[in-house]
């Protein structure tokens, strides 16, 4: 190796290569070839980016390239990430070994470098084993809500779910849950990672993945789970004789993740007609070939399958999971013959307007609602928040992250009182207590049900989308993108912003033609709105994050995503209830954002890719 680099390599570069690749590669031979076609070409570049620093673990766990090197996904860093976080476990639970974890994983899959979430998931079980912890690891794919589902209905101390999500395909990660069956926040990222650079050079037996299957420490809980997790979501239908008479059809797609029969098993729990299913797209299929990014949110692309199909069959109604499951889009078809893509935020929207609407059905004691909570994101439609002034319930907004409302969440259940919705604008939805997380396969059995009760009422999704916004106010929402890999231009970009005229924390006071009139930053901490300057909110100075509101009641946030390499921004407008003047909210909106994207984003455009078409 050192032969083949001819000295182009800085030495203490070699020495972590070394260490790594003596430690890996003899027992991934796809993955050793990887590395050693990249020394045939001298790719010195490709070669530092994976071996020059290592892969941050943090609140979203990890998410990277799968592929050789300290700063991919492959076996030694799953095993190097997983005796970090039994050795934290260990330290954290006196009973670890009595109480267990469980794993979970999806259909990734990538056969250049051998790595798959399988394979990823029988690594991380291997480490536990040898720990003598007992480990709940799925016989087969499940998705990603399944995981905090098991950690709280067994009762464990962590979950461990292998998925990128609706990352591109090379992609994978390892999504951590504690023992309250939300996803971990701060402090439990920072002690982790600790105890990862801790426990850097594989134990024995973290490798001997065939022991840990033979191992009586193992457990599959396939079976029970896949049939608890149904009776429990069973509990927020409130429609059967409706669900079983309906002659709505729907189309589902999977994107050729995992979703397919957790849906179809859904739909059936609901005593709903199964939906249509997308036949390119309903199996598992780690190179995604139908689509250019395995991501509903992104909109029309991915849904050209489901559109064709619900034509074929007279369908009005896609509803589509991401390739893991914990997320869900839909689309409904117009009068025009136009196909609708509700945003996250207006199915939010819907979602929310349907199980308070089930709850009353359900709660005839007019004092029950001050027991009763919702919660969004920061980044989210405050719609919501209009819904709880006027019906009596209480609104909360969190940090962005299922991580937060999850942990927020569990805090309400343990007061005893009732959550009945979270959502996040990014198409997640979280509809039942049972799962603290964003879930994607509930969500789309209660969506079904709310659709076929709306066709009861001749009233479509559109029209009860209108009529909701004519009762709370119209919210308006529009979201988007720039793609930015180099961290000194995004770092830039938001100091530019805190030191707007020049000087240290001052930001802007207006943007072309629109005053501002509050900042919050939750990077450093900063918000004008308290009367000490200080954010309510817990802050990171790892991301960035900072939210204007403006003097025409306009609110927009900037901040970097934890999972992919983008700067989000997101644009909310409101009406006051009955104000229906949407044509005048709408062009207010769009000048906004162009103020925005021209005086905020401008001075680094050409570093900055936009959103893909």
């Amino acid at each position: 190796l050192v032969a083949n680099f001819n000295g182009r390599c800085h030495m203490n570069l070699l020495n972590v290569m070394l260490f790594s690749i003596c430690n890996q590669l003899v027992k991934n031979p796809k993955t050793m070839s990887m590395v050693q076609d990249l020394m045939k070409k001298g790719a010195v570049e490709e070669l530092k980016k994976c071996f020059s620093s290592r892969m941050e673990f943090g609140t979203a766990g990890l998410r990277a390239a799968m592929g050789p090197g300290i700063s991919c996904m492959n076996d030694l860093t799953i095993i190097q990430t997983t005796q970090g976080f039994c050795q934290y476990l260990e330290k954290s639970f006196g009973n670890l070994k009595e109480r267990g974890v469980v794993i979970g994983y999806d259909a990734r899959a990538h056969p250049p470098s051998g790595g798959s979430s399988k394979r990823f998931a029988s690594l991380a079980s291997a480490v536990f084993v040898s720990r003598g912890v007992p480990v709940h690891l799925f016989s087969d794919i499940t998705p990603t809500p399944f995981v905090p589902f098991t950690v709280s209905h067994l009762g464990l101390c962590a979950g461990i779910m292998v998925t990128a999500s609706h990352n591109p395909k090379q992609d994978n990660g390892y999504k951590v849950y504690w023992e309250n069956g939300a996803q971990i926040v701060s402090p439990h990222d920072k002690g982790i990672s600790k105890a990862i650079e801790e426990n850097l050079e594989p134990w024995p037996e973290s490798w001997n993945t065939e022991e840990a299957l033979k191992s009586s420490l193992l457990k599959d809980p396939y079976q029970d789970i896949n049939t608890q997790y149904f009776k429990a979501i069973q509990k927020h239908c409130h429609h059967r004789e409706i669900n079983k008479s309906s002659e709505v059809k729907i189309v589902h797609t999977s994107v050729h993740g995992v979703g397919h029969a957790f849906v179809q098993s859904a739909f059936k729990a609901f005593d709903l007609h199964p939906p249509y299913a997308v036949e390119e797209q309903k199996d598992p299929d780690p190179e995604f070939p139908t689509v250019k990014y395995p991501n509903p949110e992104e909109g029309e692309g991915v849904l050209t399958l489901s559109f064709a199909l619900a034509e074929k069959e007279g369908a009005t109604v896609v509803l589509a999971n991401d390739p893991d499951a914990d997320r869900l889009a839909m689309a409904e078809k117009q009068e025009s013959g136009q196909w609708r893509v509700f945003t996250g935020n207006e199915l939010g929207a819907l979602l929310g307007w349907w199980v308070f609407h089930c709850w009353k059905q359900q709660n005839s004691d007019a004092g029950a609602v001050k027991n009763l909570y919702m919660l969004s994101s920061t980044v989210s439609s405050k719609i919501l928040r209009a819904i709880a002034l006027k019906e009596g319930f209480h609104f909360e907004e969190t940090l962005t992250g299922f991580k937060w409302m999850g942990n927020r969440a569990r805090d309400l259940l343990d007061q005893g009182k009732t959550v009945l919705f979270a959502f996040e604008e990014a198409i997640g939805y979280m509809c039942s207590p049972s799962v603290l997380d964003k879930d994607g396969v509930s969500a789309a059995a209660i969506a079904g049900e709310m659709i076929s009760y709306l066709a009861t009422t001749n009233t479509s999704l559109s029209q009860k989308l209108a009529g909701i916004f004519e009762e709370y106010g119209y919210h308006i929402s529009k979201n988007s993108y720039f793609i930015c890999h180099d961290q000194d231009v995004i770092r830039s970009l938001f100091e530019r912003l805190r030191n707007y005229s020049g000087k240290k924390d001052s930001y802007p006071v207006e943007c072309g033609r629109f005053s501002i009139s509050a900042v919050r930053d939750l990077t450093t901490g900063y918000d004008s709105n308290q009367p000490d300057n200080k954010a309510i909110l817990p802050t990171s100075s790892s991301s960035q994050m900072i939210t204007f509101t403006f003097s025409n009641g306009g609110v927009a946030t900037m901040r970097t995503s934890g999972t992919e390499p983008k700067i989000k921004y997101y644009t909310e407008l409101c009406t006051a209830p009955g104000n229906s003047d949407v044509t005048s909210l709408k062009k207010e909106l769009d000048e906004l954002v162009d103020a925005i994207v021209e005086n905020f984003f401008e001075p680094q455009k050409n570093k900055l890719q936009p959103k893909p078409e």
